[in-house]
């Protein structure tokens, strides 16, 4: 049995328990271990008032407003309890079951933990309610109640976990719990080599971040009065915390028998910011039929019709006629533009380039590089084609630089005003995203090399024959085909960003490129479509990440 431990999990949209691409990862992932009949378990925190949901007024001012929702109505409450002890306090858990369904009849627990009990004070009750929220003090208390809450839950619930895989570093006090379970009572100053081992080879480690500071750390003095004076002692001492604060990625990665980045360019960034371990690469993936488009599951169905239990038979859709895959873009487009519709007042171009730019908003994926130039912008629209560009994607609340993104977004949006419709959709969610995805004709990705680990966004849009227009970092690198499977913008993927020629290669390509193939080759364009699906949409998939993982993490081939 496999146990997934994740800090959010994105599986409906009326459960606003995850804040993006991690979230979403996470619930693709336990679809397709339920599609593969994989022994896993998912384990997480319930976040009852959510993330956040965004609203922004005409200038692009981001507020934010609780995103409550209500377990009883989706969830089924276990009678099982552990007990976490926070500033010496005993703070009762309990999870909250979801089944998730596969293709094949297998099923999936996740257990979603909740301290919102009676037998709670008032504040630790409230330690489940938001994702992400509060300070470092909050953050401690949840990481503390994920890591040995899940723990001592799944044994009380009487699940005989083989590997617990750690997704992302704010899961890592897991193996301090499974080191304390082994111990029987015994203090942490008896650990052995041998009860560091058994850990090890029973922890499987993905790390999403490349870059250090981007990494959960927390003082001793912190560590100390939440988690007591034991394990801030063996934190002190230990050889992960060499840098004087609780490292939450150097404690995964110091227990795990199995470490991996995310693209095979994050692996190779991943094993530069630690020399001193061996870190693999499994390339996300989405899960195909969560992310197709209706009119294009209808058509996989048509063509492919094994594609539901094994995505990887989407490379087959390399023999769908052309004109129908056009077709179920024309209707997944006009669904789109039907929800701007609903949601603006404004009515886009059918016919007109629409381009799709939808993420969390933070500094490094600029958002507003496509307007770097307004006047460039502008001459490149009336020489080579309309566009029409939407977006969407929150900033955390905490985020200026990310608000300040999403204002000069606006910003541009009144510059350009006649020339370029801009629209910035409020309160991005996996049902917007979906219909962005799969409705836009291209999809635009800029990162800042090589801060990209991953990037899922444009898995999605491959999914429905969209093809990307990207900065060569991340999955993008392995995805690339130029003039085939989409465009690249700026220089090769093993140097940094260079922002002025990556502006001057975006326009560039966008009037040399991207608008003759739309708007002067409509053939060639969709054969592009179908590239995107059968080279793109075939590989970065959950079924083929997850086999991945089985063999090489894993070390399973119950597939």
């Amino acid at each position: 049995m496999i146990a997934y431990f994740c800090m959010e999990v994105g599986l409906d949209q009326a459960m606003p328990t995850y804040s993006g691409g991690l979230g979403v990862l996470a619930g693709d992932t336990l679809l397709a271990a339920a599609d593969l009949g994989i022994p896993m378990i998912g384990v997480t925190l319930l976040h009852r008032k959510g993330h956040f949901r965004q609203k922004l007024d005409a200038a692009g001012n981001q507020t934010e407003d609780p995103a409550s929702w209500s377990p009883e109505a989706l969830l089924h409450p276990m009678a099982a309890r552990a007990v976490v002890t926070i500033e010496g306090r005993p703070v009762h858990v309990r999870p909250w079951r979801l089944a998730v369904h596969g293709a094949n009849g297998h099923t999936v627990p996740v257990y979603f933990l909740d301290t919102d009990l009676p037998e709670n004070s008032a504040q630790d009750r409230s330690l489940t309610d938001f994702l992400y929220g509060g300070d470092g003090h909050y953050r401690l208390a949840q990481e503390a109640i994920l890591g040995f809450g899940g723990v001592a839950l799944l044994r009380a619930l009487g699940h005989d976990v083989r590997t617990y895989h750690m997704n992302e570093s704010h899961t890592a006090l897991l193996v301090v719990g499974l080191l304390e379970e082994r111990l029987q009572g015994r203090g942490l100053d008896h650990v052995t080599e041998a009860d560091t081992q058994m850990v090890r080879e029973r922890c499987v480690f993905t790390t999403h971040t490349p870059v250090a500071e981007g990494h959960d750390q927390f003082s001793f003095d912190m560590v100390r009065q939440i988690l007591g004076s034991e394990r801030a002692g063996f934190f002190e001492s230990h050889p992960s915390c060499r840098d004087g604060a609780l490292n939450m990625t150097q404690l995964a990665l110091y227990f795990s028998r199995y470490i991996n980045g995310v693209s095979l360019r994050h692996g190779e960034v991943s094993r530069t910011l630690y020399p001193h371990h061996s870190i693999d690469a499994i390339t996300n993936g989405v899960h195909a039929v969560r992310w197709a488009a209706h009119p294009f599951r209808r058509l996989f169905d048509t063509h492919v019709p094994q594609w539901r239990r094994d995505h990887q038979y989407l490379r087959y859709a390399i023999n769908i006629p052309i004109d129908e895959i056009r077709q179920a873009h024309a209707e997944s487009k006009e669904m789109l533009l039907a929800e701007v519709h609903r949601r603006t007042g404004v009515d886009l171009g059918r016919d007109v380039l629409t381009i799709g730019f939808a993420r969390r908003a933070t500094g490094y994926k600029r958002a507003d590089l496509l307007f770097s130039d307004p006047e460039r912008l502008r001459h490149v629209v009336e020489r080579a084609g309309r566009i029409q560009v939407i977006y969407a994607g929150k900033a955390h609340p905490r985020d200026e630089g990310g608000k300040n993104l999403i204002r000069r977004v606006f910003e541009a949006a009144g510059i350009l005003n006649g020339v370029v419709p801009v629209l910035y959709l409020q309160d991005y969610d996996v049902d917007l995203a979906a219909q962005i995805c799969a409705g836009v004709d291209v999809w635009l990705n800029n990162p800042q090399k090589p801060r990209e680990a991953s990037g899922t966004s444009g898995m999605k849009a491959a999914l429905n024959g969209v093809p990307s227009f990207s900065v060569l970092d991340g999955w993008w690198v392995e995805g690339c085909i130029e003039g085939i499977t989409g465009w690249s913008i700026g220089d090769g993927p093993h140097s940094e960003s260079d922002t002025a020629l990556e502006i001057a290669s975006l326009y560039e390509k966008l009037e040399r490129d991207v608008l003759p193939t739309f708007y002067d080759t409509p053939e060639r364009f969709g054969q592009m479509m179908r590239w995107a699906i059968a080279v793109n949409g075939a590989y970065v998939n959950t079924h083929r990440m997850l086999a991945q993982y089985a063999y090489h993490a894993y070390r399973t081939r119950a597939l």
